[in-house]
């Protein structure tokens, strides 16, 4: 098989720098959080339109899609990018900072976003490529529970607009700029967030025989849910068991009614995500038995594994090493305990899902001091660029 076009260099692009540092800038000044995408989303509209794209707006509330056909190819793919801030108070100090009081985009999808546009318009001018290209901008994928993407899948975004494949992006403080990062399989964790209240019977803190203290059975809760990855999940499997809040309580004279834990569960296998469930369960009723006391659980699902697609993830990183290079390239990397609701695309059609280097000494994501490495952005849109060509190809 050969291919009978030239595809995306990362010079191609360049041209693009200033125009997409632009568009970079005025979203980060700009920022909007999970479902109020409202102005981002114009703007990204209003530039595809102007670049022949057919828009289709209110998928998933503020989310959309950008068509472009060319040729007469049968194959299509979609590329993602989140559009969504976060509500962080920014102290970068950048003259375009957020003007919007406690919220900045401190994870990038200014970025993201940028560097998609920067594709849009690449392939717009060059349409080189045999098929179609949904480009889909989607909102509220730092909100944790019921996101962007699960919302425009439900609001029927492969039925109206199916592909062969998705492919997505996220930046990556810690690693050099320009760096591209894959793993096939399983790549970032599911996330479940449980809530646990304890139940006791107050009282005076010199009479605790008279009462049963929530305080010392959520104590005793947190030792033993340490148990649960330690002695309960293969030693060969990932896991994560967190707890990240224990409220109880407000004057040391007096043991309380009740306590609150919050706990942050990762994994990376859906039986693992059970078993960690069922363990929590069995736990609290244990201790709760133990003590006379009473626990509720309660469990609000986050995003599940996401899990990129052998074929698609070997297409993506061969793209990667034409455009820069092998020594650039980084096969095998992760896990990652973090989560993303891509993953919800990828239980809908195969894809790969793949980082990007934000700097070596970047800050770190949802910091109040992290920006975007304006460096990537010719760099994401030529990848992009060269991705659908590369999968859209005209073969001979």
């Amino acid at each position: 098989m050969s291919f009978s076009q030239d595809f995306c260099s990362l010079g191609d692009t360049l041209d693009l720098r200033d125009e997409l540092r632009g568009i970079r800038h005025c979203l980060h000044r700009h920022p909007e959080i999970a479902f109020r995408e409202v102005k981002t989303a114009d703007l990204v509209a209003q530039s595809l339109e102007s670049w022949g794209y057919a828009v289709t707006r209110g998928l998933g509330g503020t989310g959309m899609v950008g068509t472009l056909k060319a040729g007469a190819g049968s194959r299509a793919v979609a590329i993602r990018a989140d559009m969504d801030a976060l509500a962080i108070d920014e102290e970068t100090g950048r003259a375009y900072a957020s003007v919007e009081p406690g919220m900045m985009h401190a994870c990038g999808h200014d970025g993201h976003t940028a560097m998609l546009l920067g594709a849009a318009r690449q392939l717009a001018r060059t349409r080189c490529f045999e098929g179609t290209v949904h480009l889909v901008f989607q909102p509220a994928e730092e909100i944790g529970t019921d996101s962007g993407a699960k919302r425009m899948i439900e609001d029927g975004l492969f039925d109206r607009f199916p592909c062969d494949a998705i492919f997505g992006l996220h930046n990556h403080p810690g690693c050099p700029a320009g760096t591209f990062m894959f793993r096939g399989g399983p790549f970032m964790a599911a996330c479940d967030t449980v809530e646990l209240t304890v139940r006791g019977r107050g009282g005076h803190a010199a009479r605790p025989h008279l009462t049963v203290d929530p305080i010392v059975v959520g104590a005793a809760l947190v030792g033993a849910l340490q148990t649960v990855v330690s002695r309960s999940v293969d030693p060969m499997q990932a896991a994560v068991v967190t707890v990240g809040a224990f409220n109880a309580g407000r004057a040391a004279n007096v043991i309380p009614e009740e306590a609150r834990l919050k706990v942050s569960v990762r994994s990376f296998d859906a039986d693992v995500r059970k078993l960690i469930e069922r363990r929590i369960r069995a736990l609290a009723k244990a201790y709760a038995d133990a003590h006379d006391a009473s626990i509720d659980v309660d469990l609000l699902p986050g995003y599940p594994v996401l899990v990129n697609t052998e074929c698609e993830t070997q297409l993506a990183m061969q793209v990667a090493r034409e455009l820069v290079g092998d020594a650039n390239v980084i096969d095998g990397f992760g896990p990652i305990a973090g989560s993303e609701d891509f993953a919800y695309y990828l239980q809908e059609r195969p894809g790969c899902f793949l980082r990007l280097g934000n700097g070596e000494g970047a800050a770190a994501l949802h910091n109040a001091s992290y920006d975007f490495n304006d460096d990537n952005l010719t760099v994401g849109a030529a990848y992009w660029t060269r991705l659908v060509e590369r999968f859209l190809a005209t073969r001979s």
